[in-house]
């Protein structure tokens, strides 16, 4: 008998319209012989499932989008498992840091049985409460995590128009945050104090669909690729943006880019972070943010 394989379905991913996908996923799952959907039902049900297929050696898929991924890594990190990705969410931010694959879902599935897996590093936070979370792609505090809460609160747009809608309606009342940043890279310590417009930490290259926040991100070098816009007026914020579209941001006067094995952050009063898209109301105090090198396998296609 081959690999059996747990697909984790989140019908919720794309803003609930995934759940329309479930039908011919799971009569695609014939091709596989010995596998699985299991539907999620509820936040958090998704690392549930995730736990108990490891434990039974089962391959994870993960169906819907970088939000499932992130929780299923989350339940399964360290554990001797591998892991896919089938894409049915909104954006799925850290599939292109794989060759982007021009197949349909049929042929997606298939290919699972033939997939080589690779292990690829993390990234982990660190609360002042004393609780932890791996990130696969990105987080971001501030100005793009306000912007992840306020594109989940428009179900009604949806893909690159509910970015674009909710970029605009964060800057109108956005002023920049107050941060202490602490940046361990090889070529020594960095610090910060003084208010910055947008702070992300990223292991994949891009965030929100088409930003290339981090655009020399590496999966596998051991390090996080740490992104942070100083204070800028508001007047400015159209051409960053059109800079953080190409990538070509990193080369701004007014932008820290730097490879880091670690940061360390403390914010004195509390701002929305996102983490893989998913949002985190309250993020304040003292955050540590760690590379975890190599710490999950991945399936990819050759």
């Amino acid at each position: 008998m081959g690999d059996s394989f747990t697909f984790i379905f989140n019908p919720a991913a794309d803003k609930g319209r995934a759940a329309a996908k479930a039908d011919s996923i799971r009569r695609s799952l014939a091709s596989l012989g010995c596998a699985s959907l299991e539907m999620t039902r509820f936040a958090g049900h998704a690392g549930d499932i995730a736990h108990a297929a490891a434990e039974a050696g089962a391959t994870l898929i993960a169906c819907g989008g970088d939000g499932t991924l992130n929780e299923v890594v989350n339940a399964v990190a360290g554990k001797p498992v591998k892991i896919g990705v089938l894409p049915v969410g909104s954006a799925n931010d850290f599939l292109k840091n794989f060759a982007p694959s021009s197949k349909n879902r049929e042929e997606r599935i298939a290919g699972f049985v033939r997939a080589r897996s690779r292990k690829v590093d993390l990234g982990r936070v660190d609360f002042s409460g004393g609780h932890s979370r791996h990130f696969v792609n990105s987080i971001g505090i501030g100005f793009t995590g306000r912007i992840a809460s306020t594109v989940k609160a428009t179900p009604w747009l949806r893909g690159e128009l509910s970015y674009a809608w909710a970029l605009l309606s964060v800057m109108v009342g956005y002023s920049s945050v107050k941060m202490h940043i602490t940046l361990d890279t090889a070529d020594g310590m960095i610090e910060l104090d003084e208010p910055v417009f947008a702070f992300s930490v990223s292991n994949g290259r891009v965030e929100g669909g088409k930003f290339r926040i981090s655009p020399e991100a590496d999966m596998y070098d051991g390090l996080l690729d740490v992104c942070i816009l100083k204070a800028i007026p508001k007047w400015r914020v159209p051409g960053y943006v059109l800079k953080y579209l190409k990538g070509i941001q990193i080369h701004d006067p007014l932008v820290i880019y730097c490879k880091a094995r670690s940061v360390d952050l403390f914010m004195p009063d509390d701002d929305v972070m996102h983490m893989d898209g998913e949002v985190i109301d309250r993020a304040g105090g003292a955050i540590g943010i760690k590379a975890v090198p190599l710490a999950i396998e991945m399936l990819y296609e050759p």
